[in-house]
């Protein structure tokens, strides 16, 4: 099966579940007190669900054409991807999830949904720290290494133009 579609697959089974077919248990599985209200300004919640899937998309993409593989564990890109969103962050599709799941949080207006989005990312970040910084120092070595001193792993890092003006004289 092409990489394209191996992504694709991946990509409604795990976080489309992720963000999708569990919050919508959730949603009608919980009882309506869990609920808060903001008004209006729950709707704003769409805002973080759009960056977020504009994110963790751009990211699939990278991973499926620069790096030629998939995000999932069992069948990773081939080469080193830190270009795009990746220059700026070191983890930037699992903070599209967590985007996702914050936005939905708030337009469903849901105790429950902001908590599971919090139980989320602890387990992004455990996963990060216990299985995938240690897998990919072994497979890309030194240059990973470099890379993470300089990108940060959850903050994006703003671009600074005053150090690409130096470089370029």
């Amino acid at each position: 099966m092409p990489v394209f579609l191996r992504t694709l697959l991946f990509t409604i089974l795990v976080p489309g579940s992720a963000t999708v077919g569990i919050p919508y248990l959730i949603l009608t599985l919980h009882p309506v007190t869990m609920w808060f209200d903001l008004g209006p300004l729950r709707y704003g919640g769409v805002i973080p669900i759009l960056a977020g899937a504009i994110t963790y998309l751009w990211c699939a993409w990278d991973f499926t054409f620069t790096g030629k593989g998939t995000p999932a564990i069992w069948d990773p890109p081939k080469m080193f991807v830190a270009n795009g969103l990746y220059r700026a962050v070191r983890n930037p599709m699992y903070l599209g999830i967590v985007l996702i799941l914050a936005g939905e949080a708030l337009v469903f207006r849901s105790w429950t949904l902001l908590a599971y989005a919090v139980v989320a990312w602890t387990g992004f970040h455990l996963f990060v720290i216990y299985y995938e910084e240690p897998t990919l120092k072994k497979k890309f070595g030194t240059s990973y290494e470099s890379y993470l001193r300089t990108v940060p792993r959850w903050m994006p890092k703003a671009p600074n133009p005053l150090a690409k003006r130096a470089a370029n004289s």
